[in-house]
């Protein structure tokens, strides 16, 4: 397994490298064995599926209150987990990830399906 690492800035004190360093062969984000990629958002999962996804199941409907707002992000969350696996999320950064060097790194958005 590789990690993604943001590498905001309260995420890349050392004591947090120290132990991605520690618990992964390899992972990606500043300081990392991998460098964060260029146009990471076509290759990160909460860019590419999680906003969407959420934003799709929660506004399906006008929301009526605060309340209904906050119920309906809980249900599309608790929704998602039972739906997505690992290896979807998996197969689906590999797909990108070579879209992306087909493209010598360019946009690859419009590209997929």
């Amino acid at each position: 397994m590789i990690y993604q690492h943001d590498g905001a800035p309260p995420h890349f004190f050392r004591a947090v490298r120290q132990h991605l360093d520690e618990t992964f062969t390899c992972w990606i984000g500043r300081g990392g064995t991998i460098p964060w990629p260029p146009r990471s958002p076509d290759l990160t999962p909460m860019e590419f599926f999680v906003w969407g996804y959420l934003k799709e199941r929660v506004y399906h409907q006008e929301v009526d209150s605060e309340a209904e707002l906050r119920q309906r992000i809980l249900q599309a969350a608790i929704e998602m987990r039972r739906v997505v696996t690992a290896g979807v999320t998996g197969r689906k950064v590999r797909e990108r990830a070579r879209a992306c060097l087909r493209q010598n790194g360019g946009h690859i958005e419009q590209l997929l399906q």
